[in-house]
């Protein structure tokens, strides 16, 4: 028998709302989130009544608020008030997270009905804006959002003052440090990426809630043009996130004796027999390398570990994919080779079924809790990523009940040893000879180089250890478009200081 305290998901929604004509009739985040939980609650074969008894009520913020607590107006379209109202501050992670913490609190007792909930209305908001307006969606609120976790800036001021502050400029850092390690060279890598994402624009083709369900070849990802021009090279607009959707999902989690009690059936009902949380060391110039992730590679280990059985054992994945590299290096770390038949996304991903922000992982969760009722007994798994590959996120979910008492272990217990390893030391003010570690070159809507981000290693690149900088390349279109041309990683050079710091390669 299934102990009465186990934790479980018993209803999701999602919400897709496309782009319509009138602005007016257009829903805002807190609408969209309202529509999700409904959808939820009618999963659960349940009504607005049950969320009298909802105890805790978690919102993922929006990449924009425009409420001082989204979480409170939430519950009070609701009428859920009597529940703890929380927010979850930036990142990709930030659902898995709560959907592990908040199973860890039901399974000790500390609750027993959980909302969490998140949506994006970025699609909107933007129209609106284009037609010289501003979002009116602001709902008064007494009283400030209370945060789970802390928030935190993602770059240093060092960092920003040399470039790398955007996303879609600093995965391709990571993307081309990777290519490296695998020895592949520049146009074979691209090609690649195409195919790794071409299989995810099918999967989002034949998705309901994916806002852009077109199947695209490898080489229409691939290759740059007008319409689908670099971003941050090597990544093509197809290879970065979509991020103008308009989007929500919801998850209703309980124990076991509350789902008997509110006459939720079982065949709804799924567990999560594996889960972890783990932080990259935070600053972006004190990675380990960018070529890898011991967080990832943790995080796989211990919840393969709590689950008690292999990735072998996955039928299901939904690997976070905010650009190419993301996957590659989930794929890698979790230890599933490169010719897997098993498709790595359940929904399309990010660049496909959309959700750039910080929501779109309650959607695959919702997808995965569909997947896997349709198929009992299988395993699913999927991951979460916050930042720039900063903080991950597990789950591996499964209409299997689960043995005996759940419990994790304390994510800190093994987060030490991500924070103890060793990196290159920063040099904030570097001169004189140096070695290109990984770069990527950045490009206008034009599709011309503009700029770009170098990070190197003083001295010729025979000590390991050697002091790490980042630095821009000169402005110079030329060299500027050379460097996405032949392959620069390794390349020599000297670097000066400054506000910026310059590395000029030595050709």
């Amino acid at each position: 028998m299934v102990n009465g305290l186990t934790p479980i998901v018993v209803g999701v929604g999602q919400v897709t709302e496309p782009p319509g004509e009138n602005l007016a009739c257009a829903s805002s985040p807190i609408d969209l989130m309202v529509q999700a939980t409904d959808k939820a609650l009618l999963d659960a074969g349940a009504s607005r009544e049950l969320l009298s008894q909802l105890d805790q009520l978690a919102v993922v913020r929006s990449f924009r608020e425009y409420t001082d607590n989204t979480a409170l107006c939430l519950a009070r379209r609701l009428n859920a008030e009597q529940s703890e109202q929380w927010m979850m501050p930036h990142g990709g992670n930030g659902p898995q997270y709560l959907v592990n913490r908040y199973f860890e609190s039901i399974a000790k007792g500390d609750c027993k009905f959980v909302l969490l909930s998140g949506a994006e209305a970025m699609n909107t908001s933007r129209r609106i804006v284009k037609s010289g307006s501003k979002p009116d969606w602001s709902e008064p609120a007494d009283q400030p959002g209370r945060y789970l976790v802390a928030d935190r800036e993602m770059s240093t001021d060092h960092e920003k003052a040399n470039g790398a502050w955007l996303a879609s400029s600093i995965y391709p850092l990571f993307e081309n440090a990777l290519r490296g390690a695998y020895g592949e060279g520049i146009e074979e890598h691209q090609q690649a990426m195409g195919e790794l994402f071409a299989r995810f624009s099918a999967v989002a083709a034949k998705t309901p809630t994916a806002w852009y369900p077109e199947s695209l070849s490898g080489s229409d990802i691939a290759t740059a043009s007008l319409d689908n021009r670099y971003v941050g090279w090597p990544y093509t607009k197809r290879m970065n996130a979509m991020n103008q959707i308009n989007q929500s999902a919801s998850l209703l989690l309980c124990s076991v004796d509350f789902a008997k009690e509110a006459g939720i059936s079982e065949d709804k009902w799924v567990y999560l027999h594996g889960c972890a949380d783990v932080n990259e060391r935070h600053n972006l110039s004190d990675r380990v390398n960018y070529y890898s992730s011991p967080a990832i590679n943790l995080m796989a280990k211990e919840t393969f570990a709590m689950a008690n059985i292999a990735v072998d054992d996955i039928e299901f994945f939904d690997i976070y994919s905010c650009f190419p590299v993301a996957v590659q290096m989930a794929r890698d770390e979790l230890g599933i080779a490169k010719d897997d038949s098993r498709p790595l996304t359940i929904t399309g991903g990010l660049p496909f079924h959309g959700g750039a922000g910080n929501n779109y992982v309650m959607n695959a969760i919702a997808t995965m809790i569909e997947k896997l009722r349709a198929k009992p007994q299988a395993f699913g798994l999927v991951t979460a990523n916050g930042g720039y590959l900063t903080k991950h996120a597990a789950g591996i979910y499964s209409t299997t009940p689960t043995c005996g008492n759940w419990e994790r272990r304390d994510p800190a217990s093994y987060q030490c040893l991500i924070d103890e390893l060793h990196s290159p030391p920063l040099e904030m003010r570097p001169t004189g000879e140096a070695i290109i570690e990984t770069y990527t070159v950045t490009f206008g809507r034009d599709n011309t180089p503009n700029g770009g981000i170098i990070v190197g290693r003083l001295g010729d690149g025979s000590d390991p250890m050697a002091p790490r900088f980042f630095s821009s390349p000169p402005a110079d279109p030329e060299l500027l478009l050379a460097m996405t041309k032949k392959d620069y990683l390794g390349a020599k050079g000297t670097v000066i200081t400054g506000d910026t710091n310059i590395f000029t390669p030595i050709e």
